[in-house]
């Protein structure tokens, strides 16, 4: 993985100044050898930081669509920034399969203190947290196996489908968790490795590392242990070590992820085909 991380780190990253976690998909080889088109598939975070700069440099490019994978609270004070000539798509996915909608206003309050839910300000309080701690755990598989979060990843490949020019950026809040799922769907759909989908997911921890380093400190500070420290890493950054179980999960169950493509996502052999001479060269 370390060879795949450090293509990453050299050139993925976009030149965007208020737009965290912005990568471009593009560089990478396939198994087939064919290697991914720049500036056509880009992940990232919310964009309502994104500078008047940010804006041109993106809608050069050309963008022609914006996915965006946040619940409508989410997006309270945090509303994207518009890329002019870009169509905008509201598709949300709720990483914690209703968890957090089905709990009692006691566990709410205990998980988030608040009702406007800010994790930097939580962080250690939900570490020593059980629903959290369940929730790190189930995070992953929920995304890929739960049905209302599996219709709206269909979805998400019909819009790129339908999109024959211009690039697609698709994000989520902080562009590592639905973000990081939605882009090892689409590698895997492309023809990558199992190596370049984990060495793509993993990269947002190098973007969220000083503040990972941080908490886990206090946490550690306060008596925490492994547990503790994986909420941290994963409400912070991103579990990588959690995101190969629910790999090594779906392979189990559908042979690979291919399969799971073909299966639950309603991929067929021509849509692939479609993806791959369109963004592939």
């Amino acid at each position: 993985m370390e060879s795949v991380s450090k293509s990453i780190f050299s050139h993925q990253f976009l030149p965007v100044k208020g737009i965290v976690n912005a990568r471009d998909l593009g560089g990478y080889t396939m198994l087939d050898g064919r290697v991914l088109r720049d500036g056509v598939l880009l992940r990232a975070a919310h964009l309502a930081d994104a500078t008047d700069e940010d804006l041109k440099w993106l809608s050069e490019l050309p963008v022609a669509k914006v996915i965006d994978f946040r619940k409508e609270k989410e997006k309270q004070g945090k509303t994207d920034r518009i890329i002019p000539g870009a169509e905008y798509v509201i598709l949300p996915i709720d990483a914690s399969g209703g968890a957090m909608e089905n709990a009692s206003e006691k566990d709410k309050k205990k998980f988030t203190g608040h009702k406007n839910f800010d994790i930097k300000k939580i962080i250690v309080a939900a570490a020593f947290n059980e629903m959290a701690q369940k929730m790190v755990q189930r995070m992953y598989p929920t995304l890929l196996s739960d049905p209302d979060c599996q219709a709206q990843f269909v979805e998400f490949f019909r819009l790129i489908l339908a999109t024959p020019n211009g690039a697609v950026l698709y994000h989520c809040t902080q562009g590592k968790d639905r973000t990081g799922i939605a882009s090892a769907l689409l590698l895997a759909a492309l023809g990558a490795s199992r190596e370049t989908i984990i060495a793509d997911f993993d990269a947002t921890n190098k973007v969220y590392e000083k503040d990972v380093r941080k908490y886990i400190r206090r946490v550690r500070f306060l008596g925490g242990k492994e547990t503790e420290i994986g909420v941290v890493k994963a409400f912070l950054g991103c579990s990588t070590e959690n995101f190969i179980k629910a790999l090594d999960t779906i392979e189990t169950q559908y042979g690979s992820l291919e399969s799971y493509l073909k299966g639950p996502i309603g991929l067929t052999d021509d849509d692939l085909r479609t993806l791959q001479n369109r963004y592939l060269k």
